[in-house]
């Protein structure tokens, strides 16, 4: 089995892994590896940060596993570390909490409930069945929760631990149909058989040097996919390579930062986006997105914004998030507004505080973790809305931009 990545991190399914200490979660991480990724020990509380591995775990395809640290932690940091656990399981698709026979207290109901909460399905593994079987009160127990499970020993023989991780393996395909039935698409759906779509990629100092950024390579591959093709140009040759197309594209994409310009150049007639907002509706809700949106025609005086990203990198001299939307957010509100920004998986604590979060396109997150933080900021009742959303507004092209989604632009307008 190959350690290299098929797929981006941000598609693959992502696998939480949590439970009390010493109930032999690392060693499930590895059952399901095949190999030793974790460091196990049967003292309590070996691991003490988060443990990710990415693989391929045929026949799901590929996956992050998320080991944590025990959610019961009563050590000098414990705290820190179930906060860490807790912020880590924001990003799982699936949580499986490792359980042992007949022990159940109100650590996994807090689990449960937060996964409830984040509408992410559990799954309970019965580890070391080779010291204890559970009792049949205790599976009862389980039923009763309406809680799928699993049991088996991550420490047994060769056999039982293929066992125990292909009873895994089925159970999650159980509890994720969806996932391995009706792939989700980020633009296949917009084009009719053997369509063409015109994608514009400006090269600019943010564009990596000898390769596409990930949303452009993805919507590409999503084309293909649904047997579509694409014709890729830089936004200074688009408006020539236009005319000299014998009939229509079906649709444009470009970068939200041409966008006013792509705009000037492209018929009435032909259906235009982002990639952003491509992103907006891949990764989170787009209509609640596009209503956020509309909050930025209401800005005020002294409004607060936070500008939110889910990666982290070294800003660039004028750095999109930091540099050019905060410009264009002053220039078109006419007003001071007090802008901060924050990077990588966590949220300002203070989200009730902020009259809008403007987030990237989320394109190295999960779904599920972008839902999470649409979850977050809908729970502090704080709008939130995406960067390709927010710069069509500056613009004063989003209605254009967003007339292959003709519900969101109503949320748009209603917002």
């Amino acid at each position: 089995m190959s350690d290299l990545p098929s797929a981006p991190k941000a598609s693959r399914l992502h696998i939480g892994i949590a439970g009390r200490v010493n109930v032999g979660k690392s060693s499930f991480l590895n059952t399901l590896a095949g190999q030793d990724v974790a460091i196990t020990s049967a003292v309590p509380g070996t691991t003490t940060d988060v443990v990710e591995k990415t693989m391929e775990l045929l026949p799901l395809g590929p996956v992050t596993l998320i080991d944590t640290a025990g959610i019961d932690d009563a050590s000098a940091l414990g705290a820190q570390r179930i906060e860490m656990t807790k912020k880590a399981l924001r990003r799982a698709d699936i949580l499986a909490i490792v359980v042992t026979a007949d022990a159940w207290s109100e650590y996994e109901d807090g689990l449960i409930n937060a996964a409830h909460d984040a509408h992410v399905p559990v799954l309970i593994v019965i580890n070391k069945t080779d010291l204890k079987e559970p009792s049949a009160d205790f599976l009862s127990l389980i039923d009763v929760k309406r809680l799928s499970w699993i049991s088996g020993s991550a420490i047994g023989g060769a056999g039982e631990r293929e066992t125990f991780r292909d009873a895994f393996k089925d159970a999650v395909r159980g509890l994720l149909p969806k996932l391995f039935t009706a792939p989700p698409t980020l633009l296949g759906d917009l084009m009719p058989a053997g369509g063409m779509a015109v994608m514009v990629v400006p090269i600019d100092l943010g564009a990596p040097a000898g390769r596409l950024i990930v949303p452009q390579v993805q919507s590409l591959r999503d084309l293909l996919d649904n047997d579509a093709s694409a014709l890729v140009v830089k936004d200074r040759e688009y408006a020539a390579t236009l005319q000299r197309l014998a009939t229509p594209p079906d649709l444009v994409v470009c970068d939200s930062q041409v966008v006013a310009r792509v705009v000037a150049d492209t018929p009435p007639n032909v259906a235009l986006t982002t990639f952003s907002i491509l992103f907006a509706r891949f990764k989170g809700e787009l209509n609640a997105l596009a209503r956020g949106a509309g909050v930025l025609n209401r800005l005020k005086p002294g409004d607060r914004i936070l500008i939110a990203e889910g990666c982290s990198h070294h800003p660039l001299e004028d750095d999109i998030g930091r540099v050019k939307i905060p410009r264009w957010l002053r220039q078109f509100a006419g007003c001071e507004l007090d802008i901060a920004s924050c990077a990588g998986h966590d949220l300002p604590a203070d989200l009730g505080a902020y009259r809008l979060v403007i987030h990237c396109g989320g394109c190295v997150m999960t779904r599920q973790e972008m839902l999470s933080r649409m979850g977050e900021a809908e729970r502090h009742a704080t709008p939130m809305t995406n960067y390709g959303l927010a710069i069509s507004v500056l613009q004063g092209v989003l209605e254009r931009a967003l007339s292959p989604f003709p519900d969101a632009l109503a949320a748009y307008r209603q917002g």
